[in-house]
């Protein structure tokens, strides 16, 4: 008999890669393609699609390597929790960035095989992807290596510290409440549509910070999200006692030691955030904690300028630990568990969004399946 092949997506404004993805999911049997209801991509990627679902579903199906497509029933990355039980695949085919934990639980459960696609474009053709498609938008995404918190002045009033920031590209467009400063991005493209104009980056960045914090703002966002997105390279965002703004900021381009912290971060996808959620809920901070959090940032910007992998590890699990103590409701026993499936095979970790809807990145000089990983910007 021939097998049943399952792939789920958006398929906005479908392109090349799409169907590259699908004549590669259906050499391995019959395609059946679920596709993200409008509601649910509005949900996962903050935004509409420029196609609806039913005629995203019209193009679809009229792709000859598709058996069969319908609109999924659910919402969140799951979305076709329900249609996958039903078909009974014998194969789930995802891309590398579409991967995550909860998939091969899902596949363990109804005994389905996951396969992982590499994202080869089609011969002699570009790669394509819809963001890229949607718009030519160079600002970038941020993550905080470690230190993350003490550039809120009711963390930093307990002991001072540094943010370490890493400016990433938008080579994927990481969800909305994950952690990479999604809401600041957006605040960035207000300002300037599709690229940071040139000028004084720390003029910049206040401009972004107070665009994003007008007069009257009662939860400030923190200025590492200003600062990790206008700052290429890796940046030391040094933070006194109860200070918006860092008393000084240390930049570091070189492109050996940006190599060295990409080769050596894995992104897993984590699944949304479930139902109502308070991270400032039931805090521990302290001068105990606070200072632990300001000493592991400290060292991870020295691991990282002497390209020590062990020592990244270390201060990058370090500084994460010490968020969990201030920030219990940080870790959900989802998260724990896929930390725990993952923890072997990593240095250090920790979470890009508090509670889920981020990722779990690691540190590993080894490749880690299924795991993305991203560029930093350089000036």
């Amino acid at each position: 008999m021939t097998k049943k092949v399952f792939v789920s997506g958006c398929f906005d404004m479908l392109h090349s890669g799409h169907v590259a993805f699908f004549e590669e999911a259906a050499r391995h049997g019959d395609l059946y393609v679920g596709i993200g209801s409008d509601d649910t991509i509005m949900q996962l990627k903050g935004r509409p699609t420029i196609n609806t679902d039913k005629e995203r579903l019209y193009m679809v199906k009229s792709i000859k390597h598709v058996k069969s497509a319908w609109v999924n029933s659910g919402s969140g990355l799951l979305d076709f929790k329900k249609e996958i039980k039903e078909l009974r695949p014998d194969i789930f085919f995802v891309n590398e960035d579409g991967f995550t934990p909860d998939k091969i639980k899902l596949c363990d459960e109804i005994g389905t095989e996951l396969l992982i696609s590499k994202r080869i474009p089609y011969s002699g053709l570009p790669a394509r992807s819809t963001t890229a498609l949607r718009s030519v938008c160079n600002i970038p995404f941020r993550l905080d290596l470690a230190g993350g918190w003490l550039d809120q002045p009711y963390v930093s009033k307990y002991y001072p510290g540094p943010v370490i920031t890493i400016s990433v590209h938008p080579d994927y467009n990481f969800n909305d409440r994950s952690g990479m400063s999604s809401s600041t991005r957006k605040k960035a493209i207000q300002l300037w549509n599709t690229d940071i104009p040139e000028g004084n980056k720390e003029i910049l960045a206040k401009t972004l910070f107070s665009f994003e914090n007008p007069p009257g703002t009662k939860i400030i966002s923190g200025s590492q999200d200003s600062i990790g997105i206008v700052f290429p390279g890796v940046n030391k965002l040094n933070y006194n006692k109860e200070k918006y703004w860092p008393d000084s900021i240390e930049s570091e381009t070189s492109n050996d030691i940006l190599e060295f912290i990409e080769n050596n971060l894995w992104f897993i996808t984590l699944s949304p955030r479930i139902g109502d959620y308070d991270v400032l809920s039931d805090t521990v901070i302290n001068e105990q904690n606070a200072k632990k959090l300001a000493i592991a940032a400290n060292n991870c910007w020295n691991a990282v300028n002497s390209k020590n992998i062990k020592l990244f590890g270390k201060a990058f699990l370090d500084s994460f630990k010490a968020q969990v103590t201030m920030f219990p409701h940080m870790l959900t026993p989802d998260i724990s568990e896929v930390i725990e499936n993952y923890k072997d095979k990593a240095l250090g970790w920790k979470l890009s969004g508090a509670g889920g809807g981020g990722y779990l990145v690691l540190v590993s000089d080894k490749p880690i399946d299924n795991a993305i990983q991203v560029r930093i910007v350089r000036p």
